[in-house]
């Protein structure tokens, strides 16, 4: 039992060493090939690039492995099935417009909500 979960953490760490060393190499043939062309921008390392790597993970927050890209798709199915039917309509209005809140327009034209009038 022991050594199939030591098995498993091996298996793991291998694969993130080796995904971890092809996106650093693509990430740096990708930016070596583009970036100094078009921007004029100097040439990265392979450290650097797996550098960019993780500043990326770290501002955007991707690579998730649990929540997804569906995840959205997921918890708005459910408030739709809590809606009312008259809460429904109203959201549909508001996504018509091209709004959240439902805003009032006037034959279709954008009107500002602090410029509405009451």
């Amino acid at each position: 039992m022991r050594q199939n979960k030591f098995l498993k953490v091996v298996k793991i760490l291998l694969f993130v060493v080796v995904a971890a060393t092809v996106l650093g190499f693509v990430v740096k043939e990708l930016w070596n090939a583009l970036l100094p062309a078009i921007f004029g921008w100097h040439m990265i390392t392979f450290w650097q690039a797996l550098g960019l790597l993780v500043l990326s993970k770290i501002l955007f927050g991707g690579f998730h492995r649990h929540g997804g890209r569906g995840g959205w798709r997921h918890r708005m199915k459910e408030r739709w099935e809590q809606m009312t039917p008259e809460e429904r309509e109203q959201f549909r209005k508001g996504m018509r417009c091209g709004h959240w809140r439902g805003r009032e327009h006037d034959h279709g034209q954008f009107t500002p909500h602090a410029e509405q009038q009451p």
